[in-house]
């Protein structure tokens, strides 16, 4: 009898679930964009991306649907569905491209990467990815505040991916794995030039070149060292091992 009751019961609640179904097909656009920002002013992102996707699909040719599709993003990005915002971006970017919003959908693109951004032991993927994507703000909307604001984070995207490298080199160093770790190092003087791991690398080159006794690298190294960063720690320590 028990069982019954409970079957029966969960059968209601599912009935009543499926009445409180809200029915937005007589909706204006209008009326539906109104409820999907008040969902988003509320913190309701999720609720608020459904009712910004109802305004695409029950009124594709409105105006209301350019916006809906942007701020759609942008309630999957507040609730941190970055793949879904991705996707809404490329498509906003993709079919509207003479929007006056365009700027901000590419800005918007670019800070879903950037979130992403792992620490410096882990997958460097997103950093890439958001260095290409703020590149591209910084390219085609440079008089911009966003292009600005995308300047200095692609500073700290490409200090992640050094990082990253660095690590992977002093792990071949430690195993005693020159070669594989001078290839490291030297990856970062060649594409990380602008970030702080590159006195460690010259350095850590002129290390190298010293145990395996090419003396004559070592002093080249230690040389633009010494011409670039006359001050640093990093260049005392291969001024005393070239001595």
């Amino acid at each position: 009898m028990k069982k019954i009751l409970l079957v029966l019961s969960a059968v209601l609640v599912l009935s009543a679930c499926a009445a409180k179904k809200e029915d937005t097909s007589m909706l204006s656009a209008e009326t539906l964009y109104t409820k999907a920002h008040r969902r988003l002013q509320k913190g309701q992102y999720e609720k608020a991306a459904t009712y910004f996707e109802k305004v695409e699909m029950e009124h594709p040719y409105s105006k209301w649907a350019v916006k809906a599709k942007l701020m759609g993003a942008y309630a999957y990005y507040k609730d941190a569905k970055y793949d879904d915002a991705l996707m809404s971006l490329d498509r906003f970017i993709k079919y509207h491209p003479a929007s006056k919003d365009i700027d901000y959908a590419y800005y918007m693109r670019a800070i879903c990467w950037y979130d992403q951004i792992n620490p410096s032991d882990k997958d460097q993927t997103a950093s890439k990815n958001a260095y290409r994507a703020l590149n591209d703000v910084v390219t085609l909307f440079e008089n911009t505040d966003y292009a600005a604001d995308a300047k200095a984070k692609m500073n700290l995207a490409l200090e992640h991916e050094a990082a990253q490298e660095m690590n992977i080199a002093r792990f071949y160093l430690n195993g005693k794995n020159y070669l594989s770790a001078l290839n490291r190092f030297d990856e970062v003087i060649q594409k990380y030039q602008t970030t702080v791991h590159i006195e460690e690398a010259l350095y850590r080159e002129v290390e190298i070149y010293t145990i395996l006794g090419l003396n004559d690298n070592a002093r080249k190294m230690a040389e633009v060292l010494n011409y670039n960063y006359p001050d640093s720690s990093w260049n005392k320590k291969a001024q005393n091992l070239i001595k």
